[in-house]
């Protein structure tokens, strides 16, 4: 669904106007003359962001706002072209009505990230037909229950009779999604073989809990269980729940139906698990997707040849730590084989070892905000964050851990999820740096920041890039370490065995997509050469299948990130203080890599010519 929800974020305002040089030359303006037009783009900017929103009822959902509560965002070629239509209309203005030389630093950044989301919308626009729409990673089956449950909040009688109203129109969704679907049919891109039983079970047991009065009934369960909470009288709780369920029982129900039907007959069609590179054009879509997703112009070769590099590094970093702990031999596959096994790395697959991990993860995210957050950070995000387990109805298909972000207003908080349904998929040995990756100071501590910052408009406090989001998340898992963290050797061990992880992706993901490896190639790959369990193997190389290129940002942005700081510490020298390079990387929002490189590049400077004064 957030292929959707960020239509009016990362991608907002589109034109042709070239601002890279917009504080080079032209006309002096006095400061004030600067503070009032940047004051004015920034309205401007703000203005066209909330319409935006307002267009996307399920992004203002997310939000945390009321607008068109009731209704879907539009999933029709047509809105995405009229919302482009729209976007470069309002840059057209944009450029025409205000005086883009006369602005302050931030807004120039700004604008210019205006034109940065030019060229990947238009990029991402060309390709739009590429991607696969539904798969067991993503799609309506999963994200509308998910949206229901956990974004559409019941404060009032009002929104009661907004979720129903959803409820009643999910056929118009689900019909949207089912042109989408035959489309990409029709330009033979289908989704890759395996991924057709875990959609069919997921739909058909959603489908099985539409006409029952139990837990599996997963909407009429939640909607019943947010309306017991009003205070309105029980007749009228009565009414509504009678309502949501017709609704569910049919309307709902018929749709997940339609679904299910199309999805059996094009199962039938499916033979094969290929990579991209099978689609049509499909190298030209996967330099795309490594484009998008690196925000740079890394060639696949150069990508491949970098996680080699990268496995062996960490490999030789894993053997220190085998000597440490006295590993009866020096061979790391059966060093992983030990940690992939042995029971002292185990929770247990029950409920107390359920409790046992979520226990244990409040503890590392307490002990890191307590003991080391200042020592790192200047600022710190207002946002609270919670751990939770992922929901029954989409755990058996789910990512073993993920992040959700707060609402802005402060009414739902960041939310790291955990994966529960297979325990030996979480080994103990990794739930430190997780925890690191995913909530503090990784995912939450970025995403949280970027929502609280007030000097930007609102499309930077909400935009994002997979090499940025997911690099610092992975730079965050090895900062701890630097302060004194990973005390247990081999939590260190899962540290380096998740960075390891994410070096093997770009080995595998451009062998998948570029080299025309198998899928059984690429799980053995990912066997060979990191300590994570089969089973997530298999998954990971399928999300990788399904998810062309995505998987590349983690570890890139990761390296520019850590060359960025290696250079400013070489620059400043013992003028190089951490929370102030932590503040150029977060306190400006998500930036492309290049963007972002600049930045830091100013910072130097600026510190320098300061000191020079001094």
């Amino acid at each position: 669904m957030k292929k959707l929800l960020l239509l009016a974020v990362t991608g907002i305002f589109l034109a042709s106007c070239n601002t890279k040089n917009i504080d080079s030359g032209g006309p002096k303006y006095t400061e004030a003359e600067i503070t009032e037009q940047s004051k004015k783009v920034n309205e401007y900017l703000d203005r066209k962001f909330d319409e935006a929103v307002d267009r996307n009822p399920e992004l203002a959902s997310t939000l945390g706002l009321r607008s068109h509560y009731g209704d879907w965002t539009q999933r029709t070629d047509e809105n995405i072209k009229r919302e482009l239509d729209i976007q470069r209309a309002n840059l057209d203005t944009l450029k025409k009505n205000f005086k883009l030389d006369a602005l302050d630093e931030q807004t120039r950044l700004s604008v210019r990230l205006t034109e940065e989301e030019l060229r990947r919308s238009e990029d991402d626009y060309k390709w739009r037909f590429h991607n696969y729409w539904v798969s067991q990673m993503g799609g309506e089956h999963n994200d509308i229950p998910a949206f229901l449950v956990n974004v559409h909040k019941v404060d009032s009688l009002p929104d009661a009779k907004a979720y129903i109203s959803r409820l009643k129109k999910l056929d118009t969704v689900f019909d949207q999604v089912l042109w989408q679907l035959q489309r990409r049919e029709e330009l033979g891109v289908v989704p890759p073989k395996f991924t057709f039983d875990f959609v069919t079970k997921s739909v058909k047991a959603f489908m099985e809990g539409c006409g029952k009065a139990d837990s599996t009934n997963v909407l009429l369960t939640d909607f019943s269980d947010k309306v017991d909470k009003l205070s309105i009288d029980k007749s009228v709780k009565d009414k509504l729940k009678a309502e949501a369920k017709t609704a569910i029982s049919t309307t709902v129900k018929n749709s997940y139906q339609k679904l299910y039907d199309y999805w059996i007959a094009l199962d039938k069609k499916t033979e094969k698990s290929e990579g991209v590179w099978s689609l049509p054009d499909g190298d030209a879509y996967y330099q795309y997707c490594l484009r998008h997703n690196t925000t740079t112009a890394k060639t696949p070769d150069e990508i491949f040849e970098t996680g080699q590099k990268e496995v062996a590094r960490i490999h030789a970093e894993m053997k220190a730590i085998m000597k440490q702990v006295n590993y009866k031999n020096d061979s790391l596959q059966d060093f992983f084989t030990f940690m992939r096994t042995d029971k002292q790395f185990k929770y247990g697959n029950d409920d107390k070892g359920r409790q046992k991990l979520i226990a244990q993860s409040n503890s590392y995210l307490d002990t890191i905000k307590i003991k080391y957050l200042s020592k790192l950070f200047a600022h710190i995000p207002k946002a609270p964050l919670i751990v939770k387990q992922v929901e029954k109805f989409r755990e058996k298909s789910g990512a073993g851990a993920f992040y959700e972000d707060p609402s802005e207003d402060g009414s739902r908080p960041g939310r790291f999820y955990v994966n529960l349904y297979n325990m030996d998929d979480e080994p103990m040995y990794q739930m430190e740096a997780l925890c690191y990756h995913e909530g503090i100071p990784g995912h939450h501590m970025q995403i949280a920041l970027a929502q609280e910052l007030k000097s930007v408009p609102k499309f930077r406090r909400h935009g994002g890039n997979t090499a940025y989001v997911e690099g610092w998340a992975l730079y965050s898992e090895k900062i701890p370490k630097e302060v004194g963290l990973y005390q247990d050797p081999y939590s260190d061990f899962g540290r380096l065995s998740m960075e390891v992880f994410r070096a093997a992706r770009l080995v595998v993901d451009a062998g998948i997509h570029y080299k025309h490896w198998s899928h059984q190639q690429a799980i053995d790959y990912m066997l060979q050469n990191t300590a994570n369990a089969p089973g997530d193997c298999k998954t990971e190389i399928e999300r990788y299948f399904l998810w062309p290129g995505q998987a590349t940002g983690y570890k890139i942005g990761m390296i520019k990130i850590l060359e960025l700081r290696a250079k400013a510490q070489a620059a400043l020298g013992d003028k190089f203080d951490i929370r102030d390079f932590h503040d150029v990387v977060l306190m400006n929002g998500a930036v492309p890599l290049t963007v972002l490189e600049e930045l830091v590049d100013k910072w130097i400077a600026k510190v320098k010519d300061q000191n020079k004064k001094s």
